[in-house]
């Protein structure tokens, strides 16, 4: 048994270059192999979204608080809201933030496959973030 005690971890700022505007990740557990499973609570103020990407096993999202937006590629622009959860396919392209004028946090749980849980792609433009 291994307890993570509260404040035990530091939060971090999401890198620029995987996000658009302020977001803050705390990170919650990262399972030991033979386990793949990652864990982190990240909370976008408000306009604040990720880049495209990809999961090679999949993402879930649990909405905890705030109003958000995700969209997968092909797909509208949908609002997400505290007790959604979104499931996101294995290579699916999608991005996922707050919306324009509320903030949003989220606890996001993927794999790691070959060691990596994620795949970064371009950031999503204004113009995607709108839904125009």
């Amino acid at each position: 048994m291994e307890i993570k005690r509260v404040g035990s971890q530091p939060s971090s700022a999401g890198p620029a270059e995987y996000f658009t505007g302020a977001v803050r990740v705390d990170p919650l557990f990262s399972a030991p192999e033979p386990a793949r499973v990652a864990c982190a609570l990240v909370t976008f103020e408000p306009g604040a979204r990720t880049a495209w990407h990809t999961h090679p096993l999949g993402q879930t999202l649990f909405v905890t608080s705030g109003l958000g937006r995700a969209q997968r590629e092909g797909g509208p622009v949908e609002e997400i809201r505290p007790g959604d959860v979104v499931w996101f396919a294995p290579g699916e392209r999608h991005w996922h933030g707050a919306g324009p004028a509320t903030a949003m946090s989220h606890v996001a749980i993927q794999e790691k496959l070959d060691g990596s849980p994620v795949t970064w792609l371009e950031p999503v433009t204004d113009e995607q973030y709108s839904g125009r």
